[in-house]
């Protein structure tokens, strides 16, 4: 199966700095924004969403406001949450894994690992735990108790034309999307890469559990990629810059499924 994938962007950070994003930075003070996404994938008559994004309730609670809660954008999209049979959780953090109860009837795809870090003693931690919310957690156990979630340990087929890889590095079951296009193998790196610059530089985002699993995660979408091109990081403005839009006059919503443009890398 051919797909077409589209990058929803629903928040936004304008006020990060460069050393928020990258280990290091000599540039550390500079502004360095970051955007928020989810990703729809469509063939035929299927529909598969990438990540849920994290709630108003989230919102208002961290002090990260929304341009637009996750469910909403999709409804606008003209894919409402009941239209959703399946959801692939990149991980658990609180932006990629909340807004669960929008979506009570999807099957959620996570890895083992991932929901094992989640509700396992690394979680005693508060360092640990920062990037997680106990109640979006939670909503993951109810889906499981409930018949929902489907567990992959590695790598594994969603459908045709949609895969999982498990990456790790920034939690413990990260796991990046490869999706067929028509221009071939594109990678969703999520939370692998936040930005074209970690991944293309080696440069880690600054959470991190495992460093060894990030350097070798970096050559991991690599192989998995067409090109450097086909590789899509999980939180980069510049996404927004390469892609067309999808709907006419709006560049919140982008086709990772075109050929990009003016891409200096």
């Amino acid at each position: 199966m051919i797909w077409e994938v589209h990058a929803l962007k629903y928040a936004e950070r304008k006020f990060r700095k460069r050393g928020d994003n990258f280990m290091m930075d000599p540039h550390h003070s500079r502004s360095h924004p970051m955007d928020f996404y989810i990703w729809l994938l469509k063939s035929g008559n299927r529909t598969i969403l990438v990540d849920t994004g994290y709630d108003l309730e989230e919102a208002k609670a961290r002090a990260w406001p929304v341009l637009s809660a996750p469910e909403q954008m999709l409804c606008e999209f003209g894919h409402p949450p009941d239209s959703i049979d399946d959801i692939i959780l990149t991980h658990l953090h609180f932006d990629h894994a909340g807004s669960l109860k929008a979506f009570p009837g999807a099957r959620l795809h996570v890895q083992a690992a991932e929901m094992a870090f989640a509700t396992g003693p690394c979680m005693c931690s508060d360092h640990m735990r920062v990037p997680f919310t106990g109640e979006h957690v939670c909503d993951m156990v109810r889906a499981l108790y409930a018949g929902r979630v489907s567990f992959a340990e590695g790598s594994r087929e969603i459908a045709p034309g949609v895969e999982v890889h498990l990456i790790g590095g920034h939690s413990r079951g990260l796991q990046c999307v490869r999706v067929a296009t028509r221009r071939g193998w594109v990678v969703l790196a999520s939370d692998a890469s936040h930005f074209y610059e970690n991944f293309l530089q080696k440069k880690p985002f600054p959470v991190v559990i495992d460093m060894e699993d990030v350097l070798l995660g970096f050559d991991r979408l690599s192989s998995l990629a067409e090109s450097d091109a086909h590789i899509v990081p999980g939180h980069d403005p510049r996404v927004r810059d390469y892609y067309p839009p999808t709907i006419s006059g709006s560049d919140r919503i982008v086709k990772l499924h075109a050929e990009p443009r003016n891409m200096t890398g």
